[in-house]
């Protein structure tokens, strides 16, 4: 049977390859797929909350083709803010685009704030990629290559004459740095008080996101204490909680513990070092309400140079253009660490000035 085989075989070999002149060597390289027309535009926009957007419609007013790539969903920050949060400001002061934000209450939710920014982007036609994180961007001012991953981890390559990078700073919190930190009890973000309910949560921080969360959570039934390093609370916290919230650790409601900080994190407890020495206390939840920073490493990623004390890109103050020609910087992004310097309320108008620059630089005058 073997010999029969090997007959067979060389039988096979010896006829003439009648598909010879159709086969295609597997060591041939394949032809590159050039870039579709929808992936090619004259600005693309790295993130989609509200500086981003009014980014892309002041550079559309231009007649510039304009993509907005985020890795989340429109306006992802507001998005996981606290359900019901009001806003501290008023809504004029976080309209983009002349469209007017209207409310029945002084201060607008979060709920209406998401609509508010889903209803801009309809009426401007914006080109949102939604969940697609961009992660490299090279080439020079007038053609970029930008490669975004999406959710099925799928890249999307994108060309672009110039960038806008607004990727705001909340979706990387400050951490702790102790044993424990990564349990799944912790959490560096608050959401809503329900799951909390009759249990013991550790609410780490002392400024407004600290304070409104303490407040919340107490309310809703679950027993809080609240540790913060510095010997009060921050100054930054707004008029209207820091009595609430010192009236309600006055009144024993609320326990803190001030010039204090978390050392080690357990399942069912938690370490604080305070004036008088190390506790241990009863624990079932950790909130790490410490802030937030952008991400530097993206913004270095680029050739975006970064001030050695704050962390800000350099950046022309007035353009908004970084050390890199043709990448511009908006949004609270351009603070470094300073994140309290720049909010909705002054951010927004980044796209005002990169426009001016853009309109320039894409559209000479002739």
């Amino acid at each position: 049977m073997p010999e029969e085989l090997g007959v067979v075989s060389l039988a096979r070999s010896s006829m003439p390859n009648i598909f010879a002149a159709e086969s295609v060597p597997e060591t041939l390289p394949k032809p590159k797929a050039g870039y579709r027309p929808d992936m090619q535009c004259d600005v693309l926009v790295i993130g989609a909350g509200p500086t981003g957007l009014a980014c892309a419609i002041e550079a559309k007013k231009l007649g510039l083709r304009v993509i907005v790539v985020d890795k989340g969903c429109l306006v992802n920050s507001l998005f996981h803010y606290p359900a019901g949060m009001l806003f501290f400001t008023t809504p004029e002061l976080l309209e983009i685009g002349e469209i007017p934000f209207t409310t029945a209450h002084q201060k607008p939710t979060r709920e209406e704030a998401l609509e508010y920014y889903r209803k801009v982007t309809e009426h401007y036609q914006l080109d949102i990629r939604q969940y697609e994180w961009v992660k490299t961007v090279m080439g020079q001012d007038g053609s970029f290559s930008i490669t975004a991953t999406d959710r099925s981890a799928r890249p999307h390559d994108y060309r672009t004459r110039k960038v806008i990078v607004s990727t705001g700073y909340y979706d990387l919190a400050n951490q702790l740095g102790i044993p424990g930190e990564d349990l799944p009890k912790v959490s560096h973000y608050y959401g809503e008080p329900h799951p909390y309910y009759d249990s013991e949560v550790l609410v780490i921080g002392g400024k407004n996101s600290a304070a409104i969360a303490a407040l919340d959570l107490w309310r809703h039934g679950a027993r809080v204490t609240l540790v913060h390093r510095e010997p009060q609370l921050h100054h930054h916290v707004k008029y209207w909680i820091k009595p609430d919230l010192e009236n309600r650790i006055k009144a024993g409601e609320i326990e803190a513990y001030f010039s204090s900080s978390v050392r080690e994190i357990g399942l069912d407890y938690a370490v604080v070092n305070t004036p008088r020495g190390p506790i241990r206390l009863k624990n079932d939840f950790v909130l790490a309400l410490i802030g937030y920073h952008p991400d530097y490493d993206f913004l270095r990623s680029m050739g975006i140079e970064l001030s050695a004390d704050q962390c800000r890109p350099v950046c022309d103050p007035v353009s908004l253009e970084s050390n890199v020609r043709g990448i511009y910087v908006a949004g609270v992004i351009v603070a470094g660490s300073r994140t309290n310097e720049i909010f909705i309320e002054n951010g927004r108008f980044h796209g005002k000035q990169i426009a001016e620059d853009l309109k320039r630089k894409l559209r000479p005058q002739t």
